[in-house]
């Protein structure tokens, strides 16, 4: 069975940190580039980043980048999402998904893999 599962979301202040992890199963986990989405209540889905399977090449989106850092594990199958310096506005819930890691976004549709998500939630 395909899985990804996310961990490492809660409750901080502004100007916290958090991990959040991206565990894979089911699937060969140097087969695919894996990125993370978030969409907060009443907002479209966005990208935030991806890492490259093929190089490890990663691209971050404008709202995050100097805060935000993704690695992978490729011995622990997972990926993560370092997140520093958070801002209200990086409340909503973080999902993480196979996908295309491009230099300028991270696309991915319903043919991909996806997790349920786990929610970050900021307080000012």
């Amino acid at each position: 069975e395909v899985r990804l599962v996310e961990s490492g979301g809660g409750s901080v202040q502004a100007g916290g940190s958090l991990r959040l992890s991206c565990a894979a199963s089911g699937f060969t986990f140097d087969d695919y580039a894996i990125g993370w989405f978030r969409q907060a209540p009443g907002k479209e889905r966005e990208g935030v980043s991806c890492i490259n399977n093929s190089d490890g090449r990663t691209w971050l989106a404008n709202s995050v980048q100097g805060r935000f850092t993704i690695s992978r594990d490729i011995s622990k199958n997972t990926v993560y999402l370092e997140m520093s310096n958070l801002k209200p506005e990086d409340t909503a819930t973080y999902a993480c998904a196979t996908g295309t890691c491009l230099g300028i976004a991270f696309l991915a549709d319903r043919e991909d893999y996806w997790g349920r998500g786990t929610l970050v939630t900021v307080s000012s």
